[in-house]
């Protein structure tokens, strides 16, 4: 199996100035791409040659993980923004955020604090777990919850590259952004 870079399902411009157009031309069009090219080439003649992403990532160890694990991560990553966003969630989601977390806004305030206060790079993530509750959880690096059982619901980029070219050190500035084009339509359909 090859793996390539999915198109982005909006215009590199259409999400300034939240996250900008050089920043998606790098982040997207030069990292992304590095580990779908990466994790194409590692594999070939490994038991993974033919598997899935989510199968690598359950599975693999080091750079084939590292790269499988990111190329989804991204992916899930980019898929998740719209320049038109629906600003909140709904039905069973809303009403499973409201019982674990008291609120929409106490579940913001707990994810942000989760990434901002993650040292060093990696991922904050809204998971449903594998009893199918929800938990806000951090992985370094390219971590990433389906290696835990958890689905994935949505996740924040916490990397420098995903922010530094627009916010430089300001992390918590790019998180707040982050939620001005998070799609709730997308994250209800993942739920």
């Amino acid at each position: 199996m090859s793996f390539k870079l999915p198109a982005l399902p909006y215009a590199q411009d259409a999400l300034e100035p939240y996250i900008s157009r050089q920043t998606l031309e790098f982040h997207y069009g030069k990292h992304h791409q590095a580990y779908v090219t990466n994790v194409n080439n590692l594999i070939v003649g490994t038991e993974f040659e033919d598997a899935t992403l989510e199968a690598i990532i359950k599975k693999a160890e080091g750079g084939i993980f590292n790269n499988a694990a990111q190329v989804f991560n991204h992916t899930f990553y980019f898929d998740q923004f719209s320049p038109k966003p629906k600003e909140v969630p709904e039905g069973r989601l809303k009403a499973a955020i409201d019982v674990t977390f008291g609120s929409l806004d106490a579940f913001k305030e707990a994810f942000n604090k989760a990434a901002t206060t993650l040292f060093g790079s990696g991922w904050a993530w809204l998971v449903k777990t594998a009893d199918g509750k929800l938990a806000i959880v951090q992985t370094s690096n390219a971590g990433n919850p389906l290696r835990d059982g958890s689905t994935p619901l949505l996740t924040c980029d916490v990397w420098e590259h995903a922010y530094y070219l627009d916010k430089q050190n300001l992390r918590a500035a790019y998180i707040a952004d982050f939620w001005k084009v998070l799609d709730w339509k997308i994250v209800d359909g993942r739920f």
